[in-house]
C-alpha cells in the first residue's frame, strides 16, 4: 500500500524543488538585472551634469593654433571663441600658440594626438599654411581663423574674413570640402630627384600660390608696419616700386610636353587665383581641380604692364601676348640667376629651380553650408 503512494509522493518532491527553484531564479534574475542597472549608470552623467553651469566631458573640442603677434589683446580672443564654441554645444577649446621655431605644424600634430575633432589656424596665410601642414594626409579638418592681410585662402573659399565669431562657427558647425594642395621642391634637382652639385632641396606646401620674381619682391619688399597700418593696399606700394624689375630668362616645362623658353618677370604658380581687393589672375583656378595653373608675366617697362592689369581687372583667361596662361599637373621653372621665391606669401629663399607638383584632395577643410 505505501508502494503505491511513492508516485504521489516523489512528484509532489519534484514540484515542491521545482518551485523552490522558480522563485530563486527570479530573485537572482532581478539581483542581477539590479546590478546590471547600476553598472551601467555608473557611465552616464547625473541629473546635476545637466543642470545650468555644467558640461558633459563628452562634448567635442577644438584646437585653435593662434600666432600671438597678431593680437593686442589675446586674452580677450580667447574668450570670445570660448563663448562661440558653447554657443555652438562645444566644448572649451584647445589653444596653442606658434613660435618663431614652429609657426604652427607641429603644434597642429600635437592636436590631432590629443583628439580635437577640428584644428583652427588663428592668423594669417603663413600660419594657415604651418598649419595645414600637420594635417595633410590626415581625416582631421582644418578650420581657417583669419587674423592676417591678405586671408588668401579664406577668400578664394568664401569664408568670413572679418567676423571671428562667425568664422568660429562654420569652423565648428560647417561641411568638410577636400581640396588640393601644391607642393613645391626648391633647388636644382637631375632627373632622379636628386639634388645637383651637392645642394640641397627643400619642400614646402602651398595652398595658394607659389612664384619666383616679382611676385616674390613684393611678398619680401612689404613693411609689415606698413600692412598693419593700410591693409592689403600696402602690398600696391610695394608693387609699384617693383614694375620695372630686370627681366630674366627661363626655361619651364609643364607635365611631358616640350620644354619652351621665355623672358620673364614672374613666373606664379597658383592651387588657386583670387587676389586682394577682388582681383583675379587665375579665373579657371579651383581648390579641387587636381591641377595648377601658371602665369608667366613678361611686360616690358610700365606702358608693359597696362594689358596685363586689363587682363587682371576684366578677369579674363586669355589676354596679352605677355602673359601665359597654362594649366598641368606637374611644373619645372629654370632661371638664368637666382631669384627669390615666395610660397603663400612668404619668402623661403633664393633658387634658380623649383619643380611644383599637386597632391590631389590632401586636404579637408571646413567650408560654410550651402
Amino acid at each position: 500500500m505505501p508502494n503505491d503512494y511513492l508516485p504521489w509522493i516523489i512528484a509532489g518532491i519534484v514540484a515542491l524543488a521545482l518551485g523552490v527553484g522558480v522563485v530563486l531564479g527570479m530573485r537572482t534574475a532581478a539581483r542581477s538585472t539590479t546590478a546590471l542597472r547600476r553598472r551601467r549608470g555608473r557611465g552616464r552623467p547625473s541629473r546635476d551634469q545637466f543642470r545650468s553651469g555644467q558640461r558633459s566631458t563628452a562634448l567635442k573640442r577644438a584646437a585653435v593654433v593662434v600666432n600671438p603677434t597678431k593680437f593686442a589683446d589675446l586674452p580677450m580672443i580667447h574668450e570670445r571663441i570660448t563663448s562661440t564654441s558653447h554657443a555652438c554645444g562645444w566644448g572649451d577649446p584647445l589653444f596653442y600658440e606658434t613660435t618663431v621655431a614652429d609657426p604652427g605644424t607641429g603644434q597642429a600634430e600635437r592636436a590631432v594626438a590629443e583628439g580635437a575633432s577640428v584644428v583652427c589656424s588663428l592668423g594669417g596665410d603663413g600660419t594657415v599654411r604651418a598649419v595645414a601642414g600637420g594635417l595633410i594626409g590626415t581625416e582631421t579638418p582644418l578650420g581657417i581663423l583669419p587674423a592676417g592681410t591678405g586671408n588668401l585662402l579664406a577668400r578664394n573659399l568664401d569664408l568670413p574674413v572679418l567676423a571671428l565669431d562667425e568664422a568660429v562657427r562654420v569652423a565648428l558647425t560647417g561641411r568638410n570640402r577636400r581640396i588640393d594642395v601644391g607642393e613645391v621642391v626648391i633647388g636644382e634637382m637631375d632627373a632622379h630627384g636628386q639634388p645637383v652639385g651637392g645642394g640641397e632641396l627643400v619642400t614646402q606646401q602651398f595652398l595658394v600660390m607659389a612664384g619666383m620674381g616679382l611676385d616674390a619682391l613684393i611678398m619680401g619688399g612689404t613693411n609689415e608696419a606698413l600692412k598693419q597700418r593700410v591693409g592689403w593696399a600696402a602690398y600696391l606700394l610695394t608693387g609699384f616700386k617693383h614694375l620695372v624689375s630686370p627681366e630674366f630668362r627661363t626655361q619651364v616645362r609643364l607635365d611631358a610636353e616640350p620644354e619652351f623658353k621665355r623672358r620673364a618677370r614672374a613666373v606664379v604658380i597658383g592651387n588657386c587665383g583670387r587676389l586682394l581687393g577682388g582681383l583675379v589672375l587665375m579665373p579657371d583656378a579651383r581648390v579641387d581641380d587636381q591641377q595648377l595653373d601658371v602665369v608667366i608675366a613678361s611686360p616690358r617697362g610700365f606702358v608693359g604692364w597696362a594689358p596685363v592689369i586689363a587682363r587682371v581687372l576684366t578677369r579674363q583667361r586669355k589676354g596679352h601676348s605677355t602673359l601665359d596662361h597654362k594649366v598641368c599637373r606637374e611644373i619645372r621653372v629654370r632661371v638664368d640667376h637666382p631669384l627669390p621665391v615666395q610660397v603663400d606669401g612668404d619668402v623661403v629663399g633664393e633658387a634658380t629651380e623649383i619643380n611644383a607638383t599637386v597632391r590631389p584632395a590632401a586636404l579637408t577643410v571646413r567650408v560654410p553650408i550651402t
